[in-house]
Protein backbone atom coordinates (compact mmCIF):
# COMPACT_ATOMS: atom_id res chain seq x y z
CA UNK A 1 0.00 0.00 0.00
CA UNK A 2 0.90 3.92 -1.02
CA UNK A 3 1.27 5.97 2.32
CA UNK A 4 -0.03 9.49 2.06
CA UNK A 5 3.48 11.10 2.37
CA UNK A 6 4.58 8.95 -1.18
CA UNK A 7 1.49 9.42 -2.53
CA UNK A 8 1.72 13.33 -2.48
CA UNK A 9 5.79 13.05 -3.26
CA UNK A 10 4.48 10.87 -6.68
CA UNK A 11 1.85 13.58 -7.49
CA UNK A 12 4.10 16.46 -6.81
CA UNK A 13 6.87 14.87 -8.97
CA UNK A 14 4.66 14.38 -12.03
CA UNK A 15 3.53 17.88 -11.31
CA UNK A 16 6.80 18.94 -11.36
CA UNK A 17 7.48 17.45 -15.02
CA UNK A 18 7.82 20.25 -17.63
CA UNK A 19 5.31 20.10 -20.16
CA UNK A 20 7.75 21.07 -23.14
CA UNK A 21 11.04 18.99 -23.67
CA UNK A 22 13.86 20.69 -22.32
CA UNK A 23 17.14 21.59 -24.91
CA UNK A 24 20.29 22.50 -23.66
CA UNK A 25 22.36 22.07 -20.38
CA UNK A 26 23.85 23.57 -17.60
CA UNK A 27 23.37 27.18 -17.29
CA UNK A 28 21.84 26.78 -21.08
CA UNK A 29 18.77 24.90 -20.06
CA UNK A 30 15.53 25.97 -22.26
CA UNK A 31 12.12 24.48 -22.26
CA UNK A 32 11.25 24.51 -25.55
CA UNK A 33 7.68 26.09 -26.54
CA UNK A 34 6.54 25.76 -30.20
CA UNK A 35 4.08 26.94 -32.29
CA UNK A 36 4.17 30.31 -29.33
CA UNK A 37 2.06 33.09 -29.82
CA UNK A 38 -1.65 33.42 -30.62
CA UNK A 39 -2.14 34.02 -34.31
CA UNK A 40 -5.51 35.67 -35.50
CA UNK A 41 -8.08 32.54 -37.04
CA UNK A 42 -7.35 34.80 -40.85
CA UNK A 43 -3.98 34.79 -40.55
CA UNK A 44 -1.61 31.98 -41.35
CA UNK A 45 1.90 31.81 -41.32
CA UNK A 46 4.27 31.42 -44.32
CA UNK A 47 7.80 31.05 -44.16
CA UNK A 48 8.50 32.88 -40.84
CA UNK A 49 12.14 34.59 -41.31
CA UNK A 50 12.81 37.25 -38.84
CA UNK A 51 12.15 38.24 -34.94
CA UNK A 52 12.98 40.87 -32.71
CA UNK A 53 11.60 42.43 -29.26
CA UNK A 54 10.72 46.36 -28.76
CA UNK A 55 11.69 47.95 -25.76
CA UNK A 56 7.83 47.40 -24.30
CA UNK A 57 8.30 43.64 -24.74
CA UNK A 58 6.29 43.13 -27.45
CA UNK A 59 7.62 40.48 -29.84
CA UNK A 60 7.59 41.28 -33.89
CA UNK A 61 7.98 38.06 -36.44
CA UNK A 62 8.34 38.83 -40.16
CA UNK A 63 6.83 36.29 -42.35
CA UNK A 64 5.77 35.94 -45.55
CA UNK A 65 2.07 35.25 -45.47
CA UNK A 66 0.98 31.69 -46.25
CA UNK A 67 -0.89 31.18 -49.50
CA UNK A 68 -3.84 30.06 -47.72
CA UNK A 69 -3.81 33.02 -45.34
CA UNK A 70 -6.95 35.49 -45.58
CA UNK A 71 -5.36 38.18 -44.33
CA UNK A 72 -2.08 39.43 -46.31
CA UNK A 73 -0.49 41.37 -42.94
CA UNK A 74 3.13 40.33 -43.16
CA UNK A 75 4.43 41.61 -39.44
CA UNK A 76 2.59 40.24 -36.63
CA UNK A 77 2.85 41.78 -32.89
CA UNK A 78 2.95 39.98 -29.68
CA UNK A 79 2.79 40.51 -25.89
CA UNK A 80 5.29 38.49 -23.81
CA UNK A 81 2.47 35.94 -22.84
CA UNK A 82 2.11 35.47 -26.59
CA UNK A 83 -1.30 37.63 -27.25
CA UNK A 84 -1.65 39.11 -30.52
CA UNK A 85 -1.56 42.98 -30.58
CA UNK A 86 -1.43 43.63 -34.02
CA UNK A 87 -0.71 43.26 -37.82
CA UNK A 88 -0.09 45.26 -40.67
CA UNK A 89 3.03 44.83 -43.69
CA UNK A 90 0.93 43.65 -46.23
CA UNK A 91 3.52 45.45 -49.52
CA UNK A 92 6.11 42.57 -47.56
CA UNK A 93 3.88 39.60 -48.76
CA UNK A 94 6.24 36.96 -50.36
CA UNK A 95 9.41 39.22 -49.71
CA UNK A 96 9.83 40.08 -45.97
CA UNK A 97 12.86 38.35 -44.93
CA UNK A 98 15.25 40.25 -42.52
CA UNK A 99 13.81 42.02 -39.34
CA UNK A 100 16.20 44.23 -36.82
CA UNK A 101 15.23 46.79 -34.23
CA UNK A 102 17.41 49.79 -33.45
CA UNK A 103 16.06 53.06 -31.26
CA UNK A 104 12.70 51.97 -31.58
CA UNK A 105 12.76 52.10 -35.17
CA UNK A 106 12.33 48.48 -37.03
CA UNK A 107 14.00 47.98 -40.38
CA UNK A 108 12.66 45.27 -42.87
CA UNK A 109 14.38 43.46 -45.77
CA UNK A 110 12.61 42.48 -48.76
CA UNK A 111 13.67 39.98 -51.11
CA UNK A 112 11.20 40.05 -53.35
CA UNK A 113 11.47 43.34 -54.34
CA UNK A 114 14.87 44.26 -53.53
CA UNK A 115 14.48 47.30 -50.94
CA UNK A 116 15.52 47.68 -46.96
CA UNK A 117 12.73 50.21 -45.34
CA UNK A 118 12.66 51.86 -42.24
CA UNK A 119 9.77 52.05 -40.35
CA UNK A 120 8.35 53.27 -36.94
CA UNK A 121 6.90 50.70 -34.68
CA UNK A 122 3.64 51.24 -36.06
CA UNK A 123 4.79 50.32 -40.01
CA UNK A 124 4.80 53.91 -40.86
CA UNK A 125 7.92 54.43 -43.36
CA UNK A 126 10.73 56.59 -42.15
CA UNK A 127 12.86 55.88 -45.28
CA UNK A 128 13.58 53.27 -47.95
CA UNK A 129 17.29 52.13 -49.45
CA UNK A 130 16.81 50.53 -53.46
CA UNK A 131 18.91 49.17 -55.64
CA UNK A 132 22.73 50.75 -54.97
CA UNK A 133 22.93 52.47 -57.94
CA UNK A 134 25.60 54.94 -56.03
CA UNK A 135 28.12 51.68 -55.76
CA UNK A 136 30.41 50.91 -59.03
CA UNK A 137 30.38 47.46 -58.46
CA UNK A 138 26.08 47.96 -59.40
CA UNK A 139 26.55 50.67 -61.58
CA UNK A 140 28.77 49.02 -64.45
CA UNK A 141 26.14 45.75 -65.36
CA UNK A 142 22.78 45.48 -63.13
CA UNK A 143 22.82 42.93 -61.07
CA UNK A 144 20.45 40.84 -59.00
CA UNK A 145 19.92 42.56 -55.73
CA UNK A 146 17.86 40.66 -53.09
CA UNK A 147 18.92 42.05 -49.85
CA UNK A 148 18.49 39.70 -46.37
CA UNK A 149 19.71 41.66 -43.38
CA UNK A 150 21.20 44.48 -42.07
CA UNK A 151 23.54 45.53 -39.01
CA UNK A 152 23.87 49.19 -37.48
CA UNK A 153 27.16 50.77 -36.00
CA UNK A 154 27.85 52.44 -32.98
CA UNK A 155 27.69 55.62 -35.02
CA UNK A 156 24.35 55.10 -36.87
CA UNK A 157 25.93 53.43 -39.92
CA UNK A 158 23.95 50.66 -41.80
CA UNK A 159 25.46 47.52 -43.12
CA UNK A 160 22.94 45.96 -45.66
CA UNK A 161 23.80 41.89 -46.92
CA UNK A 162 22.84 41.08 -50.64
CA UNK A 163 22.78 37.60 -49.47
CA UNK A 164 20.32 36.40 -52.52
CA UNK A 165 21.93 39.03 -55.03
CA UNK A 166 25.68 39.70 -55.81
CA UNK A 167 27.02 38.28 -52.01
CA UNK A 168 27.93 42.30 -51.67
CA UNK A 169 27.78 44.50 -48.57
CA UNK A 170 26.65 47.72 -48.98
CA UNK A 171 27.28 50.51 -46.03
CA UNK A 172 25.44 53.39 -45.76
CA UNK A 173 24.98 56.30 -42.95
CA UNK A 174 22.06 56.99 -40.74
CA UNK A 175 20.51 59.01 -43.27
CA UNK A 176 20.60 56.15 -46.28
CA UNK A 177 23.43 57.97 -47.63
CA UNK A 178 25.73 55.10 -49.60
CA UNK A 179 29.34 54.99 -48.11
CA UNK A 180 30.83 52.03 -49.64
CA UNK A 181 30.70 48.56 -51.17
CA UNK A 182 32.69 45.09 -50.29
CA UNK A 183 32.23 41.66 -50.12
CA UNK A 184 31.32 40.02 -52.98
CA UNK A 185 31.04 36.13 -54.68
CA UNK A 186 33.89 33.71 -53.15
CA UNK A 187 35.81 31.83 -51.01
CA UNK A 188 39.15 33.92 -50.26
CA UNK A 189 39.06 35.85 -47.38
CA UNK A 190 37.49 38.82 -47.73
CA UNK A 191 34.92 37.52 -50.03
CA UNK A 192 31.59 35.73 -49.16
CA UNK A 193 28.71 33.81 -50.58
CA UNK A 194 25.38 34.47 -49.81
CA UNK A 195 25.61 37.31 -46.46
CA UNK A 196 22.70 35.83 -44.86
CA UNK A 197 22.75 37.97 -41.40
CA UNK A 198 25.13 40.44 -40.27
CA UNK A 199 25.64 41.98 -36.69
CA UNK A 200 27.91 44.76 -34.82
CA UNK A 201 29.80 42.93 -32.42
CA UNK A 202 30.32 45.05 -29.54
CA UNK A 203 32.00 42.26 -27.58
CA UNK A 204 35.93 42.78 -28.01
CA UNK A 205 38.29 46.04 -27.89
CA UNK A 206 36.57 47.26 -30.78
CA UNK A 207 33.34 47.16 -32.45
CA UNK A 208 33.73 44.56 -35.86
CA UNK A 209 30.79 43.39 -38.40
CA UNK A 210 30.31 40.27 -37.36
CA UNK A 211 28.90 38.21 -41.18
CA UNK A 212 27.26 34.79 -41.15
CA UNK A 213 28.88 33.63 -44.52
CA UNK A 214 25.93 31.17 -44.98
CA UNK A 215 26.95 29.74 -48.50
CA UNK A 216 31.01 29.33 -47.02
CA UNK A 217 29.70 27.51 -43.60
CA UNK A 218 31.57 30.03 -42.03
CA UNK A 219 31.13 33.44 -39.88
CA UNK A 220 33.58 35.92 -41.28
CA UNK A 221 34.95 39.62 -39.13
CA UNK A 222 35.06 42.49 -41.12
CA UNK A 223 36.41 46.26 -39.50
CA UNK A 224 33.83 48.55 -40.04
CA UNK A 225 35.43 50.22 -43.21
CA UNK A 226 35.20 46.58 -44.97
CA UNK A 227 38.42 44.72 -44.43
CA UNK A 228 38.69 41.07 -43.34
CA UNK A 229 39.62 40.29 -39.89
CA UNK A 230 39.08 36.49 -39.63
CA UNK A 231 37.11 33.85 -39.97
CA UNK A 232 35.22 31.33 -37.03
CA UNK A 233 34.16 27.92 -37.88
CA UNK A 234 31.70 26.30 -36.02
CA UNK A 235 28.64 26.47 -37.99
CA UNK A 236 26.97 25.12 -40.54
CA UNK A 237 24.79 27.53 -42.43
CA UNK A 238 24.30 30.36 -40.18
CA UNK A 239 21.60 32.77 -40.69
CA UNK A 240 21.58 35.24 -38.40
CA UNK A 241 22.88 36.55 -34.73
CA UNK A 242 21.47 37.95 -31.77
CA UNK A 243 23.33 38.94 -28.38
CA UNK A 244 23.47 38.95 -24.63
CA UNK A 245 25.70 39.23 -21.57
CA UNK A 246 28.47 38.10 -24.43
CA UNK A 247 26.47 34.97 -25.48
CA UNK A 248 25.45 35.09 -29.33
CA UNK A 249 22.54 32.69 -30.82
CA UNK A 250 23.21 31.83 -33.90
CA UNK A 251 20.15 30.84 -35.87
CA UNK A 252 21.47 27.73 -38.22
CA UNK A 253 19.35 26.47 -40.94
CA UNK A 254 20.50 22.95 -41.04
CA UNK A 255 17.77 21.86 -38.03
CA UNK A 256 19.54 23.55 -34.74
CA UNK A 257 20.07 26.55 -32.87
CA UNK A 258 24.17 27.68 -31.89
CA UNK A 259 25.09 29.43 -28.49
CA UNK A 260 28.62 30.93 -28.75
CA UNK A 261 30.63 32.70 -25.81
CA UNK A 262 32.65 35.75 -26.03
CA UNK A 263 35.39 33.68 -27.24
CA UNK A 264 32.88 32.66 -30.48
CA UNK A 265 33.48 28.67 -28.60
CA UNK A 266 30.34 26.84 -29.47
CA UNK A 267 28.53 26.56 -25.79
CA UNK A 268 25.41 24.22 -26.94
CA UNK A 269 23.94 23.07 -30.19
CA UNK A 270 20.05 23.18 -29.18
CA UNK A 271 17.37 21.17 -30.61
CA UNK A 272 19.72 19.44 -32.86
CA UNK A 273 18.26 17.67 -36.02
CA UNK A 274 21.28 18.31 -37.89
CA UNK A 275 21.35 14.71 -39.46
CA UNK A 276 17.81 15.30 -40.37
CA UNK A 277 15.99 15.09 -44.25
CA UNK A 278 14.88 18.52 -42.89
CA UNK A 279 15.43 20.03 -46.28
CA UNK A 280 12.03 17.30 -47.11
CA UNK A 281 10.72 17.88 -43.47
CA UNK A 282 9.96 21.93 -43.99
CA UNK A 283 7.68 21.68 -46.92
CA UNK A 284 5.59 19.29 -44.95
CA UNK A 285 2.38 20.34 -42.08
CA UNK A 286 3.53 21.15 -38.54
CA UNK A 287 2.17 17.06 -37.29
CA UNK A 288 5.42 15.59 -39.02
CA UNK A 289 8.25 18.22 -36.85
CA UNK A 290 9.37 16.09 -34.43
CA UNK A 291 8.95 17.21 -30.39
CA UNK A 292 11.97 18.95 -28.96
CA UNK A 293 13.36 19.30 -32.43
CA UNK A 294 14.27 22.29 -34.84
CA UNK A 295 13.83 21.86 -38.70
CA UNK A 296 15.35 25.10 -40.42
CA UNK A 297 16.25 27.88 -37.68
CA UNK A 298 15.83 31.47 -39.86
CA UNK A 299 16.09 34.24 -37.18
CA UNK A 300 16.47 34.24 -33.84
CA UNK A 301 16.82 36.89 -31.09
CA UNK A 302 17.54 37.11 -26.99
CA UNK A 303 14.27 38.76 -25.03
CA UNK A 304 14.93 41.17 -22.13
CA UNK A 305 14.69 38.13 -19.72
CA UNK A 306 17.07 35.89 -21.19
CA UNK A 307 14.78 34.17 -22.86
CA UNK A 308 15.42 33.33 -27.13
CA UNK A 309 12.78 33.34 -29.60
CA UNK A 310 13.23 31.26 -32.97
CA UNK A 311 11.64 31.56 -36.39
CA UNK A 312 12.52 28.89 -39.33
CA UNK A 313 12.03 28.46 -42.79
CA UNK A 314 9.26 26.47 -43.10
CA UNK A 315 6.24 26.35 -45.30
CA UNK A 316 3.47 26.80 -42.32
CA UNK A 317 5.52 28.98 -40.25
CA UNK A 318 6.88 28.19 -36.85
CA UNK A 319 8.04 30.58 -33.94
CA UNK A 320 9.36 28.92 -30.94
CA UNK A 321 10.33 30.15 -27.55
CA UNK A 322 13.43 28.98 -25.39
CA UNK A 323 12.42 29.88 -22.12
CA UNK A 324 15.46 30.16 -20.12
CA UNK A 325 14.94 27.28 -17.01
Amino acid sequence: MISRRTFVAMTSAAWATPKYPIVGSGEFQYEMISDWGELPARLKYGNTHGVCEDPQGHIYVHHTVNKTSEKHDSMVVFDAKGKFVKSWGADFEGGAHGLHIYKNFLYLCDTKRGIVVKTTLAGEEVFTLRYPKESKEYAAAPIKYSPTNLAIAPNGDIYVGDGYGSSYINQYDSEGQYIRTFGGKGKEAGQLDCPHGLTVDLRGKDPLLLVADRGNARLQYFTLDGKHVRFVEGTNLPCHFSERKGVMVIPDLGARVTLIDRENKVIEHLGDDSASEWRKTRVLDRNAFKTGKFVAPHGACFDHAGNIFVVEWVEVGRVTKLRKV
